[in-house]
């Protein structure tokens, strides 16, 4: 039933996809509802089936400085808190209803001594390196924006400009900004 998933991040046989199957715990969280609090230490790597998720920090001003932001079809986990297995600088909260698979570190070890094909979810674990990436190339607003745009433009059709702005980290009135020449440019 969820081999797909599996498939998405390597080659595997018939008997991995099934034992895979067999180790994963399916989730079903309310909206708003804490999947890991600050402080904690991140112990599973999850898939989302369905809903948003977002990972924020809380700013001195109570305001939430939006650090990731995921969709359906999308690996979600604390990646710092869960390699180093120290507490969380992060909240993980469900933004909408969800449901997911959840998959523990120490079942990923078990399925790795199992089969060395499941080393091939690292590639989960390289994603995560793509975000920090996205904002150490120096971009403008502008190029931020329409590389969500170009790349994850879902993001914009369920979350809110403010929490958009956030994780862009740009102010919503830059953010406004940047809509407002893309819009030109289009039009242009």
């Amino acid at each position: 039933m969820y081999g797909d998933i599996l498939r998405a991040t390597g080659t595997y046989r018939d008997s991995e996809i099934e034992l895979f199957e067999k180790e994963i715990r399916l989730r079903e969280v309310g909206k708003n509802e804490l999947l890991l609090r600050k402080g904690e230490i991140a112990r599973t790597v999850c898939y989302l089936l369905e809903g948003a998720v977002r990972q924020y920090d809380i700013l001195p001003e109570s305001e939430h400085n939006i650090i990731d932001l995921h969709l359906a079809g999308e690996w979600f986990f604390n990646r710092e808190s869960l390699i180093s297995q120290r507490p969380s600088e992060l909240f993980t909260e469900a933004y909408t209803d969800c449901c997911f698979i959840e998959i523990s570190l120490e079942t990923i070890h078990y399925l790795t001594g199992k089969s060395l094909a499941f080393l091939q979810l690292n590639k989960v674990l390289e994603g995560a390196f793509q975000r920090m990436q996205f904002f150490d190339q120096s971009m403008t607003p502008v190029e931020k924006y329409r590389h969500l745009l170009d790349n994850r433009p879902r993001l914009i059709q369920t979350f809110p400009l403010k929490i958009i702005a956030s994780y862009l980290k740009i102010t919503p009135e830059t953010l406004s900004r940047a809509r407002n020449a893309i819009a030109n440019s289009v039009i242009s």
